[in-house]
């Protein structure tokens, strides 16, 4: 029986370590920290119609951003670019904090989105270079969990800050935690210097960028500011098919692809990828609004919004710790995600029968199994890419498979959105027009507070609104999870690598001291996997 490799390391790795998972945790946790201040914001901004986009425009910009971030690292180096990445973010945040239109603050979203995209990508392919695949399982759990702890402490910080504080502060309270990774990252990590005479792949970015753009728009506007036969709607389609098609024909001819398409000959990046856009999008399409139903229906406030979802946190770090875990120790993975999406599955289907009359421990218990699911798999398909692909590509790998997965969070944060801004829009009409003598407030301005002040008859209504709305679009999602069983299925085996491409990496005032490297692997082992390594596996 073959040993696991011993990790040796150095005292600085845990500082560059928490680095990275504190830059992951802000990236991860403005996806969502919005959730649970959105009624407050769009009733104090009176944007309730644009209330999708305050998600979606850090989304989409994150999305757009992430295969530049893998590209210009694997090119020129990470460091420099990780600290660009975490400066942007911090301004966008801060920007945020002082909106004072929904236009403004979804402009400055979509600049946080684009630091956001560089804390997750540059973040991954650090700790890919100094830490071998065999290994790496261990770390990414962490990593992995940093998904659901931010998918829940998002929501419960931004109720607390909404109504002990301001909402503004769910944007500032990111400006002294991003000041002290930056200070860890600028003065601990040190990698090997990269230098490259190709150049940036700019009009394979400009066409990514419009294909995107007018994909997101279609899914957003169509059917609530635009009819879905609208020539707006219409015309962004055709743009945006175009902007694809001329994407892929600028990525076959370019030197240095932002997203190269021999990765679709790799069985593993296919499935990888497919399998995180399923789960993108059924993730965080359902976790995006669960905290404005909440709210309406149960009558909680922002901050007990958020805890009630604290089970699916405690879900995901358990599937997530225990299959890390496990792959480190026995190098299999193939297991986790089949299992993994049919509990996640099921977990929706449940929520798609919750009520408001159901017992709010039975919405926590469901929460909680759609966490243990997601959390068994979630962390482990980034790894299975990079260990598939050769060292020089693994910045390009880990974004392209991020980019995708984002697609989807993209695409089921505003197909759903959408849908349920429409079906509320709706309810909430014929609720508030059909009372009279009343003196009620507008549909676009309706906030937690006010509708627990409304007439109780009115109040009920608002709540059914609320629930027909939401909850039977989370059937939806069923199939989206079973369709991602079906494609874990063919997720191939490929030995984890038990030797990192960069051992050693941390150069600084001691380089060269046994110390300083992050990880000491036996001598017999190969660095990295070779391109043939890489490609005879597949087969």
């Amino acid at each position: 029986m073959t040993e696991t490799p011993r990790v040796e390391a150095a005292p600085r790795f845990g500082w560059i370590y928490a680095s990275l998972l504190l830059v992951m945790f802000l990236a991860a946790l403005d996806q969502t920290i919005v959730g649970t201040a959105l009624p407050t914001v769009v009733g104090e901004l009176d944007g309730v119609n644009h209330m999708a986009w305050v998600v979606t425009a850090y989304v989409l910009a994150m999305t757009i951003a992430m295969p530049v971030y893998g590209k210009v690292g694997d090119l020129v180096g990470r460091k420099k670019l990780f600290l660009f990445a975490i400066a942007l973010f911090l301004l966008g945040s801060a920007l945020c904090g002082v909106a004072q239109d929904m236009i403004q603050l979804i402009g400055f979203r979509a600049l946080q989105g684009l630091g956001g995209a560089g804390l997750m990508i540059t973040s991954q392919a650090i700790l890919a270079d100094l830490v071998p695949a065999r290994e790496r399982a261990k770390y990414m759990a962490p990593m992995g969990a940093v998904f659901g702890v931010a998918s829940v402490a998002g929501p419960l910080l931004g109720g607390w800050l909404t109504d002990s504080v301001d909402w503004r502060w769910i944007f500032w309270v990111n400006v002294p935690l991003g000041i002290a990774a930056f200070a860890v990252a600028a003065t601990m990590i040190h990698l090997p210097k990269r230098t490259s005479t190709a150049k940036i792949d700019y009009l394979g970015i400009a066409t990514m960028a419009v294909a995107v753009t007018g994909i997101v728009l279609v899914c957003t506007w169509g059917g609530t500011e635009y009819a879905w036969s609208s020539p707006t709607i219409l015309v962004l389609a055709v743009v945006g098919v175009l902007a694809t098609a001329a994407f892929l024909v600028v990525e076959h001819r370019a030197v240095e692809p932002i997203i190269p398409l021999g990765l679709f000959r790799n069985r593993t990046f296919v499935v990888a990828t497919t399998l995180g856009l399923f789960v993108g999008a059924g993730m965080f399409g359902a976790l995006a609004y669960m905290p404005t139903f909440l709210q309406m229906a149960y009558g909680v406030n922002a901050t007990e919004s958020g805890l009630l979802l604290i089970p699916m946190t405690v879900g995901m770090l358990t599937g997530s710790l225990f299959s890390g875990a496990r792959v480190s120790k026995t190098g299999r993975y193939r297991i986790y995600p089949v299992v993994g999406t049919v509990i996640a599955a099921l977990a929706m289907l449940l929520l798609s029968r919750v009520s408001d009359e159901t017992r709010l421990w039975a919405v926590c218990a469901i929460l909680a199994l759609m966490g243990l699911g997601i959390g068994l798999f979630f962390q482990l398909l980034v790894l299975t890419v990079q260990n598939a692909v050769p060292p020089r590509e693994i910045g390009t790998a880990t974004s392209s498979n991020n980019f995708f997965r984002e697609i989807g969070v993209t695409l089921g944060t505003a197909i759903l959105g959408t849908v349920f801004a429409s079906r509320l829009t709706s309810g909430l009409a014929d609720v508030l027009s059909g009372t009279e003598g009343v003196d009620l407030p507008g549909a676009t301005s309706l906030t937690p507070a006010i509708v627990r002040s409304l007439p109780d008859a009115v109040q009920s209504g608002v709540v059914d609104a609320y629930t027909d709305a939401l909850i039977p679009l989370f059937a939806f999602l069923v199939p989206m999870f079973l369709a991602g069983t079906v494609v874990a299925l063919f997720l191939p085996h490929i030995p984890l690598a038990s030797r990192s491409d960069v051992a050693g990496a941390l150069e600084g005032e001691s380089a060269g001291q046994p110390g300083d490297e992050v990880l000491g692997e036996p001598a017999d082992e190969p660095v990295g996997r070779s391109s043939d390594e890489a490609s005879g596996a597949q087969r």
